[in-house]
């Protein structure tokens, strides 16, 4: 089995990048999108979540209110703790279920965004790092998720810069190009992926 950090910043492309690799024989872990599955309604993770913060952090659907939590937990170091303690476990314990049904051969990509923040390179392999100039990203995520301009640029802040993802990648995906081009570096990156995992 090999194991494969993919990261990059916010509006970077890196989902398209996952979803071209899965497309090719690679099991994504998506980090994130386990996050939310594991608080859904009807969870132990969601009850604990309630039972730590109290019903405020619900929809009125009985959701987990994200934007709402974040308000809370951000604002505050303990509490945010608090959730990672009750969140984290979880992903782990899926993450590792995960794992467990992969067959000896397959190449495993970790979808983590914050991969060099975090400090995480040394659980890889080898670190995948989709690379796009800032104004790029800036662009991008005005345009598709609707965010201002100013808070997409906050939140490049405090992410790691380029220069740092760039020192932490074993390959670099550019994808500031076209769709075609993306294409193309993906597959030469998952040939390399094959060609390591099948002499491991």
């Amino acid at each position: 089995m090999l194991k494969v950090g993919l990261t990059g910043g916010i509006g970077s492309g890196k989902s398209s990048v996952a979803r071209r690799l899965s497309e090719r024989g690679a099991l994504v872990i998506d980090a994130d999108a386990i996050a939310r599955e594991v608080v859904e309604p009807g969870t132990s993770g969601l009850a604990e979540i309630v039972a730590e913060f109290s019903e405020d952090v619900l929809t009125p659907e009985g959701a987990l209110d994200r934007p709402r939590l974040g308000e809370i937990v951000f604002a505050d170091e303990a509490k945010l703790a608090r959730l990672n303690a009750i969140v984290h476990p979880r992903v782990g314990a899926r993450t590792e279920e995960l794992m467990r049904r992969a067959d000896e051969g397959t190449i495993v990509v970790y979808d983590v965004p914050l991969l060099v923040e975090n400090g995480l390179t040394e659980l890889y392999d080898l670190v995948i790092v989709v690379d796009t100039p800032v104004e790029t990203q800036v662009e991008r995520v005005v345009a598709n998720r609707g965010m201002p301009e100013d808070q997409v640029r906050a939140r490049i802040k405090v992410q790691a810069t380029r220069k740092e993802r760039l020192a932490a990648a074993d390959f670099v995906i550019d994808n500031s190009g076209s769709p075609k081009a993306l294409d193309a570096r993906v597959a030469e990156v998952w040939a390399e992926l094959k060609r390591r995992a099948a002499t491991r």
